[in-house]
């Protein structure tokens, strides 16, 4: 279609899919006005398939899926083979993942791998140049580094799962401002700093920490950085939708993720993309596992006998280090963060009106994942359409701002 957007069918429920639910201790016909929510938003036509899964108290309250996972993209043939989507297929979820490493960086400090206020170049030693040699690890998931962006030479993405050359790629940038001065969401650089950082402490790979000590003893399927080669074909792909920014908009985007929505996803599709590891951005991931992963963090660290973190960590990790501000993160609404987390607030941020408790990280574009413990809730929404201009862009917030409303504070 030419604005961008896909067919949306007539009969939804057609193109429904529901997991196994649990209405004992919630309203149903709360649940049924969340889900219609969802509905409105998927009718705009701006994403091919949406899922939301809640869970309340560890019950799952509502696990749907709606539209496509292949097929209806808006770049689709009128012919294509049209695949439903199900609560289990998998997406990239792009910086939800940043909620992911943000947990195994504060496992990893309370284990004692590293500290928050060491500097970086105690790890990286190529990492000092331009007064670099300041910067500290909190820095870093603070996104208060001073690398917002990448400068100097273009990164060869080829490579960017060599060590040796992120680390000089990493050393070789330049500051915009002087480490801890400001905060200014650091989206892209944020991964390769992360990754780098806590492999040269450990001496593992960040995958393989995550896989060993969280996802294989809780049994996830998905969830980690990328995919096995032989499991990219069942990740559902991602979509430019609607018109494209405003140019002013398009300039900030490009510069916060390295790219235009036109270059990003396209790529984020690829098997080279898909079979990296890059914390900031490549988990692959659903809606129901990533609400069960926001449950460690709404039982404050723990499920079902793994221990991630005790509560006093998961506490300092999301007590407020920045103030409520315009960021970029969030298309400059105002929002607070903790460290690495991003946190919600009473009436604006990133998990909708009146979650002044929450805590978890959005993705681009319409993907969240946070955990509430106030209302013992962990939920997360990914869509994969990523639109640019639209009219019915607050449909996304209203769900959110829906879930609030319908699920209250214990």
């Amino acid at each position: 279609m030419t604005d961008g957007r896909i067919a949306v069918p007539d009969d939804l429920d057609a193109v429904t899919s529901v997991g196994a639910e649990d209405h004992t201790a919630v309203d149903p016909a709360a649940v049924e006005r969340i889900w219609a929510a969802a509905e409105h938003w998927y009718a705009a036509g701006m994403h091919p398939a949406i899922q939301v899964c809640l869970r309340r108290d560890g019950r799952v309250v509502l696990d749907r899926a709606i539209g496509h996972a292949w097929g209806n993209g808006p770049d689709d043939p009128a012919d294509a083979v049209k695949t439903p989507v199900d609560p289990q297929t998998p997406f990239c979820v792009y910086s939800a993942a940043k909620a992911i490493t943000t947990t195994v960086a504060h496992m990893l400090i309370e284990r004692g791998a590293f500290g928050l206020d060491d500097r970086v170049c105690e790890y990286l030693p190529t990492y000092t140049s331009h007064g670099k040699d300041r910067t500290t690890i909190r820095h870093v998931m603070t996104h208060s580094a001073g690398v917002p962006f990448a400068t100097g030479p273009r990164p060869d993405l080829k490579r960017m799962d060599d060590s040796e050359y992120a680390r000089d790629m990493l050393g070789r940038m330049k500051p915009v401002y002087p480490p801890g001065l400001v905060h200014m969401y650091h989206g892209v650089t944020w991964g390769p700093l992360m990754r780098e950082i806590i492999s040269a402490a450990t001496g593992r790979n960040i995958r393989d920490i995550l896989h060993d000590e969280i996802l294989a003893p809780l049994g996830f399927r998905w969830t980690n950085y990328g995919v096995a080669p032989q499991d990219v074909p069942l990740v559902a792909p991602s979509h430019v939708t609607g018109t494209p920014l405003p140019a002013p908009i398009a300039k900030a985007f490009k510069a916060a993720v390295g790219g235009t929505p036109q270059q990003i996803i396209p790529f984020s599709n690829t098997p080279q993309f898909l079979t990296g590891v890059i914390p900031s951005s490549n988990t692959v991931s659903n809606a129901h596992e990533l609400s069960r992963f926001a449950e460690i963090l709404c039982r404050g660290g723990e499920l079902d006998g793994v221990r991630v973190m005790s509560p006093k960590t998961l506490r300092s990790a999301t007590a407020p280090a920045r103030r409520l501000r315009p960021d970029i993160a969030t298309g400059l609404a105002p929002m607070r963060w903790g460290t690495g987390y991003m946190l919600g607030s009473t009436r604006f941020g990133p998990f909708g009106r009146d979650a002044p408790g929450a805590f978890g990280h959005t993705g681009l574009t319409d993907i969240a994942v946070w955990a509430d413990p106030q209302r013992a809730l962990s939920v997360a929404v990914v869509s994969s359409g990523k639109p640019g201009r639209h009219a019915e862009a607050k449909r996304y917030p209203q769900l959110l701002d829906r879930i609030n409303a319908e699920i209250p504070r214990v």
